[in-house]
């Protein structure tokens, strides 16, 4: 039977990607599946306790909340990471909550890339992030971590390092974002305050945008510190900051994350939201509440 109307065509590269396809194989053939990011344990039973607390905490946790956040999740949000970044974040402007950090790069993209714009993309990198680019409208300029000059054989994530010329060669006047991962999936590599200050001064010298997905920033060993790139010197501005408390506490099919900036950004991002989900599981909100 033919059909009498026509599909939309934007998205017809879009329709399969590789955690998809990856995941299905892995359960087809009953093989251990290493590409995708969740862990095959429970949550801690506290935070297994505080969801059914919140479930049973009386009719509003079954009922819509702030389209935003629950305000008592972004207020958490805020308190506790004005004290990594160093300045004041207002939890209703400045924090959305998502469904999975997922969402918010998907919010992300749609309210920043205009068609024609650059987005520069560090490999190797997270899979989502190419499409939700070219969804937008937008090109994706690639630029690679490479190993460190003289490291030896075995490397460490830590010998993994961008070319700073490569980097600056990647920047042109249609350049409207950079998507960094730190740690980062699937190399594990966690930046340097060093590296980042070079991001960060090409940022600002090209008035350009950072999107630092940072889901994994509690997933630090032997002693490495995680950087928050929006700490830095004139970067809170022209940063997003990525975050999940999926992967941080173990529960990923829970689904829920956040975008931090600047409210001037952080409004374009609620538009698409609302627009979208609208907001996410009261329930699932309330219990990160509890911790």
């Amino acid at each position: 039977m033919s059909s009498i109307f026509k599909i939309g065509n934007r998205n017809n590269s879009f329709d399969r990607t590789m955690a998809v396809e990856f995941t299905q194989l892995a359960a087809d053939y009953k093989a251990v599946n290493l590409g995708q990011g969740f862990p095959d344990f429970s949550p801690p039973s506290f935070v297994q306790e505080a969801f059914c607390k919140a479930l049973n905490g009386g009719f509003p946790m079954h009922q819509y909340t702030r389209a935003f956040g629950h305000p008592n999740l972004v207020k958490i949000l805020a308190k506790f990471f004005s004290r990594i970044v160093g300045r004041e974040i207002d939890p209703m402007e400045d924090i959305l909550v998502s469904v999975g950090a997922y969402q918010a790069l998907f919010c992300t993209f749609q309210a920043l890339i205009d068609e024609g714009d650059e987005v520069i993309i560090v490999e190797p990198f997270f899979d989502c992030y190419q499409p939700m680019v070219m969804m937008a409208g937008g090109t994706a300029v690639y630029v690679p971590l490479k190993p460190r000059e003289g490291c030896g054989p075995v490397l460490s994530s830590a010998d993994w390092v961008l070319s700073p010329e490569e980097l600056a060669s990647k920047f042109s006047p249609r350049t409207k974002a950079i998507v960094i991962n730190t740690p980062n999936n699937p190399l594990g590599k966690v930046y340097q305050r060093e590296e980042l200050q070079m991001i960060a001064d090409l940022c600002i010298k090209h008035d350009v945008i950072c999107i630092s997905d940072e889901v994994y920033e509690w997933l630090t060993y032997d002693g490495t510190k995680h950087v928050k790139i929006a700490s830095l010197p004139g970067m809170w501005e022209r940063t997003v900051t990525i975050g999940s408390a999926g992967k941080t506490f173990s529960a990923t099919g829970w689904k829920v994350g956040w975008a931090m900036g600047s409210g001037h950004i952080l409004k374009h991002l609620k538009t698409v939201h609302q627009n979208s989900v609208y907001h996410c599981a009261t329930a699932a909100q309330v219990k990160q509440c509890s911790f």
